[in-house]
C-alpha cells in the first residue's frame, strides 16, 4: 500500500551527527575506518599537483574510467563532488512537481523544497516494496533509491522502470548498488534518455571527507543538469579517486567486499531476530529494524557506547525504527539490544 503525502521535509539530518568520537559507529554507512593503502598512496602522490587547477586530462581520464566501468560513453558521465551534489543540481532540470518515493534519503527533499519545487512523497508501507506505487501523473521528476536508504529494500528493474512517463525524468539513487553482489537490478549500464542514475564512491572506499561520485544519463539531460554549475566543481584529488575506484581491479575488489558484507549481513540479521527484533528484509550494507520506543533504545545504546541511526527524520518512518550499518562488531550491538529488551526499559 502507498500513500501520497505532501508534508514538508524533515530537518536536514545525517548519521554522522550521531557518531560522536569514542562510540562504536553503526550510524554511518562507511565500509571501513579508512581508505585502503593503495588509494591513499595514489592520492598522496597527487598532493604536489595542488598548486594547479584541475586539468582536462584528469577529468577525461576519470570520465573514461566511469564510462568503461558501466559500458557507457564519456558523454553520458558527469563527475560529482559526492552523489549528494547530483541532488543539489536537480532544480536545474526545471521540474514543476517532484515525487519522492519514501522512506528514502532526505537530501532530494531538502534541495528541491529550497528551490521552490512542489514535492510530494509516495510513502511505501512495510515491507516497503515498490510494486503498485504510483506517483502523480503530473510529477515530471521522480526520485527513487535502489537499494533504498534507510529501508535497504532492493527493487526490481521492472518496478523502477514502471515509474517512467512521457515528459518525466526518473532519478535512481544507486549509492549502495555496488554493495549488492552482481548489482542485479542496477540501471547504470542502460542508456535511457529519461533516466538519471546517481552513484557514490564515498561509502565503498571510505572517502566521506573527499566527496566523490558521478551521475549517468543522456548527454542532453546532463547538459541541463549542469547548466548553472560552478567552474572546477571537482578537484584534482577527487578526479584521481574516481578514476582509481572505477578501474577494473578496484571494481573487482569492491565486488569481493560486497560478497563478504552480504554474508556478514545475514549473520547480523539472524542475531537481531534471535533476540526478538523486527528486521526489514533488505540487501544493502545496513539494516532497518524496529523496537519498542526506538528513541529510548537509541539513548540507552549510546550510553553503552554504541551509535545507531535514528529514523524518525525519514518521511514515512516513526521513532521506533532504527538503522544500523553492517559491521563485524554486530554481536556487541545485538547483546546490548537484548539486554535492554530483557530489562523492559524500552517498554
Amino acid at each position: 500500500m502507498t500513500i501520497l503525502n505532501s508534508s514538508p521535509p524533515a530537518p536536514r539530518y545525517h548519521g554522522d551527527q550521531a557518531a560522536a568520537p569514542g562510540l562504536l559507529d553503526f550510524a554511518v554507512n562507511i565500509r571501513h575506518e579508512r581508505p585502503p593503502a593503495w588509494l591513499t598512496q595514489r592520492l598522496a602522490a597527487r598532493l604536489v599537483d595542488l598548486a594547479r587547477y584541475p586539468g582536462g586530462d584528469d577529468e577525461r581520464h576519470a570520465r573514461d574510467a566511469v564510462a568503461a566501468r558501466h559500458g557507457r560513453t564519456r558523454e553520458e558521465v558527469v563527475l560529482l563532488a559526492g552523489a549528494a551534489e547530483g541532488f543539489a543540481l536537480l532544480p536545474n532540470l526545471g521540474p514543476t512537481r517532484a515525487a519522492i518515493i519514501a522512506p528514502s534519503f532526505t537530501e532530494p527533499d531538502t534541495v528541491l523544497a529550497a528551490a521552490g519545487v512542489p514535492v510530494c512523497h509516495v510513502v511505501l508501507r512495510p515491507p516497503f516494496r515498490l510494486a503498485g506505487a504510483r506517483p502523480p501523473d503530473e510529477a515530471d521528476l521522480v526520485v527513487v533509491g535502489n537499494p533504498t536508504n534507510p529501508t535497504a529494500v532492493l527493487h526490481s528493474r521492472d518496478e523502477i522502470l514502471a515509474l517512467r512517463r512521457p515528459g518525466r525524468i526518473l532519478v535512481v539513487d544507486e549509492a549502495f548498488a555496488d554493495a549488492v553482489p552482481g548489482e542485479p537490478e542496477s540501471l547504470a549500464g542502460d542508456s535511457l534518455g529519461d533516466v538519471l542514475v546517481l552513484r557514490s564512491l564515498t561509502k565503498t572506499w571510505s572517502l566521506a571527507g573527499l566527496r566523490v561520485g558521478y551521475v549517468l544519463g543522456s548527454p542532453d539531460v546532463l547538459a541541463r543538469l549542469t547548466a548553472r554549475r560552478a567552474h572546477w566543481p571537482v578537484g584534482t584529488l577527487q578526479l584521481t579517486a574516481i578514476a582509481a575506484c572505477c578501474a577494473p581491479r578496484a571494481v573487482a575488489a569492491a565486488a569481493a567486499e560486497a560478497a563478504r558484507l552480504t554474508q556478514l549481513r545475514t549473520q547480523m540479521v539472524a542475531g537481531l531476530r534471535s533476540v526478538g527484533v523486527d528486521v526489514v528484509e533488505g540487501r544493502a550494507p545496513f539494516v532497518l529494524f524496529r523496537v519498542p520506543d526506538g528513541e529510548l533504545m537509541r539513548t540507552r545504546l549510546r550510553d553503552k557506547g554504541i551509535a545507531v541511526r535514528r529514523c524518525d527524520t525519514f518521511v514515512g518512518l516513526e521513532g521506533d525504527y532504527l538503522r544500523a550499518a553492517v559491521r563485524a562488531e554486530w554481536p556487541l550491538l545485538v547483546e546490548a539490544i537484548a539486554g535492554e529488551l530483557a530489562s523492559g526499559a524500552t517498554r
